[in-house]
């Protein structure tokens, strides 16, 4: 159950914001963000030690990211399946994905932000829809854009965890001095009051609205949040923070990933 907020505000000096949270299975392997792919050396991301790819990709010499959720729906044939984690390199380096055959993925929703806006592109039923998306404060779940994927959870409970993360965060940020993270500082300084919202607020790692969360289906299986990223896109460069998630109480952990 990954999300992304994403804040546009064309007028501000920082226009692009956005927080992107990983939710994975506890023990699926991952890197943090560098340059892990030979082929694509100007590429910055973490990397998905099980397929290769990646859930949030940047380009620095392009300022724009892009990152991934899953989505619900059909599944691509098992015969012909490509892991979705190509997606967002495909996407910051090519400029978009509309130009591949799809059918091999499974569903998705793809954010891609850039100095001056951003867009989500979702794939699902086999059918890509692309929309841009509007000034002020947007919220992208596995359920889509605002949750109103055509094609969305069949369960019930998912629905509700991700309708009360999204109405809970959505009020917390929206409430809060929007940051305009530039220069040099630590995360605490670039991301003011931001930041201990986007580190939980406070939130029980089980309770409904959680953003960082740990949540066990019943599976035997650990369903939780692996990390939390920042992008911050503006006309004078791109800022980019990282943190594995939970993040300590003492708010250590977080690390500015070089872009230059």
């Amino acid at each position: 159950m990954c999300t992304a907020f994403v804040s546009i505000e064309p007028g501000a000096a920082v226009p692009v914001l956005l927080l992107s949270v990983r939710d994975e299975f506890a023990g699926r392997s991952w890197l943090p963000p560098d340059h892990h792919w030979p082929d694509r050396p100007a590429l910055i991301g973490g990397l998905d030690l099980a397929a290769g790819g990646t859930w949030l990709a940047v380009d620095p010499e392009r300022r724009v990211g892009a990152c991934l959720l899953n989505g619900f729906g059909p599944l691509a044939p098992a015969h012909a399946r490509l892991s979705r984690g190509e997606l967002p390199l495909v996407a910051v380096q090519e400029g978009g994905i509309g130009h591949l055959d799809l059918t091999p993925y499974d569903p998705f929703h793809l954010v891609t932000v850039r100095p001056d806006g951003a867009r989500v592109a979702s794939w699902g039923g086999g059918r890509l829809t692309e929309r841009e998306l509007p000034s002020g404060l947007s919220v992208v779940l596995n359920d889509g854009l605002e949750g109103l994927a055509p094609t969305r959870t069949t369960s019930e409970r998912i629905r509700a965890l991700m309708a009360a993360r999204a109405v809970h965060f959505r009020a917390r940020l929206a409430a809060a001095p929007r940051p305009a993270p530039t220069g040099d500082g630590p995360a605490e300084r670039a991301w003011g009051d931001w930041l201990p919202i986007v580190t939980g607020d406070g939130l029980a790692l089980d309770a409904d609205a959680a953003l960082i969360q740990r949540r066990d289906f019943g599976d035997g299986r650990i369903w939780g949040s692996s990390s939390i990223s920042l992008l911050a896109l503006g006309p004078d460069g791109l800022r980019y923070d990282f943190a594995p998630a939970p993040v300590p109480a003492d708010g250590g952990g977080w690390r500015r990933v070089a872009v230059d």
